[in-house]
């Protein structure tokens, strides 16, 4: 008898329960009416940057798609006139991209940028597969004033050996010998 109070007792707890939750105010947030603030650290959809002068960032150096778990990046590089390197194609395949944000942290010139923009889905899955003049945005992301010409010491028809922000003029070989 004492089983049958106790089943008794937890189906009319239960039932309160059920009752207590039933004429709440509901709590659901319709997503696209209202769309959640996302924290200032999250990583979604990749965008290419460009520097200060309105160039693009972007030197061609394979890095990123080196270290790509998925190999979703390829690219092909060229050298303009002027001795700056270039990405003649870019292609990122965001129906394999996992987000995990190490082409960011590989770009030595802050070309390739993640940005909080998560909306990204396609019907159609080749729709998916952006390039380089998807990518590209007129401003430099969260550091405007980086140009990697300017500290990297790469001759271009800018600056020569020496000419570079806090770069020293080359040692002449020939005086430090004895």
């Amino acid at each position: 008898m004492a089983r049958v109070w106790e089943s008794l007792k937890a189906l009319g707890e239960g039932f309160a329960l059920t009752l207590r939750h039933l004429f709440r105010k509901p709590i659901t947030e319709e997503y696209p009416e209202y769309k959640r603030p996302l924290p200032a650290r999250s990583r979604a959809r990749i965008v290419l940057t460009r520097d200060p002068d309105g160039d693009e960032r972007c030197v061609a150096c394979y890095l990123c798609s080196a270290v790509c778990p998925v190999s979703c990046i390829s690219m092909e590089s060229a050298e303009r006139p002027d001795g700056r390197r270039v990405a003649t194609w870019f292609r990122i395949n965001f129906g394999r991209c996992i987000y995990c944000g190490l082409c960011e942290e590989a770009c030595p010139t802050l070309a390739i940028q993640l940005t909080p923009d998560f909306e990204n889905c396609k019907r159609d899955i080749l729709k998916l597969v952006y390039e380089k003049e998807d990518l590209l945005i007129d401003h430099g992301g969260k550091n405007n004033e980086y140009n990697f010409y300017r500290y990297a010491g790469v001759v271009t028809a800018e600056r020569g050996k020496g000419e570079h922000i806090g770069e020293e003029e080359p040692v002449n070989p020939k005086s430090n010998l004895p």
